[in-house]
């Protein structure tokens, strides 16, 4: 199963272009707003409108043998915790061994941005370049969950 938080995900046409390719189960997972697809494989799921609703949603599901797309950090925690694959939308992939340093740089960005509210910022333009690393990452962390999931 691939887990995805829709909500602001620039590679969703890309998960369900490679699930079908794979006959790969999805579920879309956001607060509301996105338009239904009609691939059988897809699921749409809506949570309420709340902090974290989405993020919980698939924390509390995904595990071994699953993928999970997501640009949030906690999330992503529980999620390679959970022993799940999980990609960031241009292709980085958490794991064991980096999730540590990119959840302590999370929390500092937070505390200077919190000391200094002038502070601007953000991250740089998606390309067509993150777009391929992604399609490439999302292949080979569904090769790793397929894996993992085979007894």
């Amino acid at each position: 199963m691939i887990y995805v938080d829709a909500d602001a995900c620039p590679v969703k046409a890309e998960v369900e272009r490679v699930a079908t390719r794979r006959k790969t189960p999805v579920a879309m997972v956001a607060n509301g707003g996105l338009r239904p697809s009609q691939n059988p494989l897809i699921e749409m799921v809506y949570v309420p409108d709340g902090p974290d609703v989405a993020d919980m949603w698939i924390a509390e599901r995904a595990g071994r043998g699953d993928v999970v797309v997501t640009g949030d950090i906690p999330l992503a925690a529980k999620c390679v915790e959970a022993g799940a694959q999980v990609l960031r939308h241009n292709g980085e992939a958490f794991t064991p061994g980096n999730i540590g340093n990119l959840l302590a740089t999370r929390d500092l960005m937070a505390d200077l941005r919190a000391a200094d509210p002038f502070r601007q910022g953000g991250g740089r333009p998606f390309s067509k370049a993150d777009r391929s690393r992604f399609l490439d990452a999302l292949e080979r962390a569904l090769t790793a969950a397929q894996k993992e999931s085979q007894p």
